[in-house]
């Protein structure tokens, strides 16, 4: 019953699914198969077995709120369904609207976001952001003359999947070492980086290394974007809830054996970069400041945002 949720989960677990975007999408399509296949036989079977198809696939990347909240818009209606068949036709209309959303949202940002590139710029972009690839993009396909330089992103080198994509559309783009950030800075014009989660304060939470972007932005006087669907907005983080960073495992830097006895390896996913360091946030609605993002989630959630607490 649970074979596609579990192998969703383990291609977002093991990063063959990557990208906040990506993931989102994946969560929110596995959900809807697995309605839309559901044989049980009652109502009350159906919520129980949709709350531990959720887990499976929140348990697959727990930092990562674009899962959280392509799931929740999944199964949003499920609580209110009077029968199996609403329930079931439920999920499988709100992931296929979520899905479609989400892809549209990638492309609005493109739109928005290239009109922040003027011809001559060169860009620095981190780790591999659909969000952000988009903008660069649009903005080689609008006819701007631009050059990007893409860091490797360790430990996963998740850079290499940027600059082929770019350099398949004609791009101009060079592949740094993520230890060359501050010193290729002070050649760079913009900054377009994606985002895995944004708090209610404005930070923003991305691939680790970001928050050496923004630092390095801020003290070249480089403007420092953030790409990111309003999806990726986090709820929780209204109610004082942190986000966890999480922790993969130590064989993806170096294999443990060639190290000394008693070094430790320490391999964060991610980092946070505070708001300060942030001029803009692109989202599929325009363009905002960190400032923003409260007033954002509210409007779009509605009055249920203040009981989310309790239904997480």
């Amino acid at each position: 019953m649970f074979k596609t949720v579990k192998g969703t989960a383990s291609d977002i677990k093991d990063m063959k699914i990557r990208g906040a975007g990506r993931i989102a999408r994946a969560g929110a399509s596995a959900m809807g198969t697995f309605a839309g296949n559901y044989r049980g036989g009652s109502l009350t079977e159906f919520r129980k077995d949709i709350d531990t198809a959720a887990k499976i696939l929140l348990d697959s990347r727990p930092t990562a709120v674009s899962l959280w909240n392509g799931v929740r818009a999944s199964t949003k209606d499920v609580g209110s369904a009077s029968s199996l068949e609403e329930a079931t036709e439920s999920v499988v209309r709100n992931s296929a609207v979520f899905v479609e959303m989400s892809s549209s949202a990638v492309d609005q940002i493109a739109k928005i976001g290239a009109k922040r590139v003027q011809s001559g710029d060169t860009i620095m972009t981190h780790c591999n952001s659909s969000a952000a690839v988009g903008v660069i993009k649009e903005a080689h396909f609008q006819g701007k003359d631009i050059k990007v330089y893409a860091t490797e992103s360790r430990p996963w080198g998740q850079g290499l999947l940027t600059v082929k994509e770019l350099s398949e559309a004609g791009i101009d783009v060079t592949l740094i070492i993520d230890s060359a950030v501050r010193s290729v800075m002070k050649r760079t014009d913009k900054v377009f980086v994606g985002a895995d989660t944004v708090t209610s304060n404005g930070a923003l939470i991305n691939k680790i290394g970001t928050s050496q972007l923004a630092l390095a932005a801020d003290e070249a006087r480089v403007q420092f974007n953030a790409c990111t669907e309003t999806y990726k907005f986090s709820p929780m983080t209204m109610f004082g809830d942190m986000v966890t960073i999480e922790e993969r495992g130590h064989d993806e830097v170096v294999d443990p054996a060639r190290l000394p006895k008693g070094v430790k390896i320490f391999n964060p996913v991610f980092d946070s970069t505070p708001a300060k360091y942030i001029d803009a946030l692109i989202t599929e609605l325009g363009i905002l400041s960190p400032g923003s993002v409260y007033d954002v989630m509210v409007r779009q959630l509605g009055e249920d945002i203040f009981r989310m607490r309790d239904d997480s």
